[in-house]
């Protein structure tokens, strides 16, 4: 089968590889959509994956065509999205319920091969069902929205909130539209690209602006979510939070990048800065909003691109183009 292969940091190619071949518990997926997203680019970086050369994709979906002989959950011909979570469920953090902090994490994509190819094995346990009316293509969404799901697990917002999103990517517009239906009384949206802000607007954001500094909101803002992982937005977003507020960092960030705490005013305004990592028991109620409608498809994907050009595809989401890429095989 064919596959994108990144082989060494910043270095991408097609290749081809044998086909999956599924153990007991495991399904075959043909492959209907695979989406990029930062963490690939991380890895192309050489940072993230233990090892290198690795079959990208986390996010992705498509039809079960191959099942272990244990495995009586799914059948061939079943619609699926996939959970690339894997965990040891032995070390002390899944004990407790943490498996995304697991001592051994992985994920499908980041430490075995993904979805960047025509076919990837999967255990079934990581397998949702999709209902008939869901666009096999379009629900390669859902592992994003499912890191969005557990951003606001960890954000325990209450009703009433302002909020301030830095960033109108993908995952920032998925945060526009959960604190939407979780009781803000506003969201406001910064982004240096207009495109992508336009979409926020259009989305129904309650004020968009290029910097922060020009909403004039001198009190702050109760939750202030970080969705870019970029130095610059991560040190102006911790500046504006309110008393008693939340700052969630949620884009990936280099591994190299600091920021500046003023560790008095955390105490003395009761400030509590946070992370979220990853997909926590969220991936199902991810594909149950899905299915309900939370997201529409044809705005949150821009591109939609032949696996034949998986650098290509790289190379215009590094450079800002468009929203959600998808990868077709």
């Amino acid at each position: 089968m064919r596959a994108a292969l990144i082989e060494a940091p910043g270095k991408v190619s097609l290749v081809t590889v044998p086909d999956p071949v599924p153990g007991p518990r495991d399904v075959v997926v043909d492959v209907a959509a695979c989406g990029l997203c930062g963490t690939d680019l991380h890895i192309l970086q050489g940072e993230f994956a233990p090892t290198l050369p690795i079959v990208p994709g986390h996010e992705f979906a498509g039809e079960v065509v191959g099942i272990g002989t244990a495995v009586t959950e799914l059948a061939v011909g079943d619609k699926v999205a996939v959970d690339p979570s894997l965990y040891c469920h032995e070390c002390r953090y899944c004990r407790i319920g943490r498996g995304n902090l697991c001592d051994r994490w992985g994920a499908i994509g980041v430490t075995v091969a993904g979805g960047a190819a025509e076919y990837a094995l999967a255990p079934v346990a990581n397998c949702v069902r999709l209902p008939e009316h869901v666009g096999v293509q379009n629900a390669a969404l859902i592992e994003p929205l499912s890191c969005a799901v557990r951003g606001y697990d960890v954000l325990n917002a209450r009703m009433g909130a302002e909020v301030l999103i830095y960033g109108s990517g993908t995952m920032g517009l998925m945060m526009l539209e959960l604190a939407k239906r979780t009781g803000a009384a506003s969201v406001d949206v910064v982004d240096v690209n207009p495109e992508r802000l336009a979409t926020a607007g259009a989305l129904g954001c309650s004020r968009s602006a290029a910097s922060a500094a020009e909403l004039e909101q001198p009190r702050g803002w109760d939750v202030v979510i970080d969705a870019t992982g970029n130095p610059a937005a991560i040190q102006d977003g911790l500046g504006r939070v309110a008393k008693a507020g939340t700052f969630l960092q949620f884009g990936v960030a280099d591994y190299a990048t600091t920021a500046t705490i003023e560790p008095y005013k955390i105490y003395n305004q009761e400030i509590t800065i946070t992370g979220s990592m990853a997909v926590l028991h969220s991936y199902e109620r991810a594909a149950a909003l899905f299915a309900a409608g939370v997201l529409d498809p044809e705005v949150f994907i821009s591109h939609r691109m032949p696996l034949a050009e998986y650098p290509q595809a790289l190379d215009q989401f590094r450079s800002g183009q468009g929203r959600k890429i998808i990868v077709v095989p």
